[in-house]
């Protein structure tokens, strides 16, 4: 975040603030920061009770906050409803407890709205997403309160380490899943169009495979599996059981069963 551009911008443009909960905020901020128009996005909470919040206080889940994103804007250079757009493609709308492989109450979706209009906008995208899809939005519209951002080294997340949120987001198949829903629109920065002919691949019985805890993982892997899937451990070559394997099928993630 440019605090000086920021400070040179609110003396002499009128600024605006959009603030979205889209399951991880690296993802979410990461969406945003290269958005014409947008000055800055900034990773924290919004939503629970508890006053600076910390980040393990969140994601314990007693805090009724949701990992967010507060968005500082030119509308003259772009509007709510493309930022709202770059939002939409940017999530699943369907999953109720959360994005991808990350689930739990801090992880669901929202967009915070701070005026009638922004309601309004969020409102009538939300609608849209329901007319072509024809499936409920799990997204909930939510009055915008306090916002606190995250600690420093969540700021600016996916710039900073490139190849651990890279690993991060592939195997957590959030791209996988976009790409379902919006196909070539996947994550892009545009406002939500309604095409009856498009629908999402989501079955009615599709759920996403919450993650075991780490009791769990470490009595059903084997010790290298562990440490590769846990730890981005690297196996040596040819130790693996699958390593001279011939059959025909897809390999698939040990945890969470997703197509590799």
């Amino acid at each position: 975040m440019n605090i000086a551009l920021l400070l040179a911008l609110s003396l002499t443009t009128p600024l605006d603030t959009a603030t979205f909960a889209g399951g991880c905020f690296w993802t979410m901020e990461h969406a945003f920061d290269d958005v014409p128009g947008v000055i800055s996005a900034t990773s924290g909470f919004m939503g629970g009770s508890t006053k600076n919040p910390s980040y393990m206080q969140v994601v314990e889940g007693n805090t009724g906050h949701l990992e967010s994103v507060r968005v500082i804007y030119d509308p003259a250079k772009v509007s709510y409803e493309t930022l709202l757009g770059t939002f939409w493609h940017n999530i699943d709308p369907f999953q109720a407890d959360g994005q991808a492989c990350d689930t739990g109450p801090n992880y669901h979706t929202a967009v915070f709205v701070r005026s009638p209009e922004q309601r309004r906008a969020a409102s009538a995208t939300r609608q849209q997403i329901f007319e072509r899809f024809h499936r409920e939005v799990a997204t909930q519209i939510l009055t915008a309160g306090p916002f606190y951002p995250a600690e420093e080294y969540h700021q600016d997340y996916a710039k900073k380490n490139p190849e651990h949120y890279g690993m991060y987001r592939a195997g957590c198949g959030r791209d996988r899943r976009l790409s379902q829903i919006w196909g070539d629109e996947a994550g892009k920065v545009s406002v939500v169009s309604i095409n009856q002919d498009r629908h999402a691949s989501y079955p009615a019985s599709y759920t996403v495979k919450p993650k075991p805890s780490d009791t769990e993982l470490r009595r059903s892997l084997t010790p290298l599996q562990y440490e590769v899937t846990q730890h981005e451990a690297t196996e040596r070559p040819f130790q693996n059981e699958f390593w001279d394997n011939h059959k025909e099928g897809i390999y698939v993630d040990v945890v969470s069963g997703e197509p590799l």
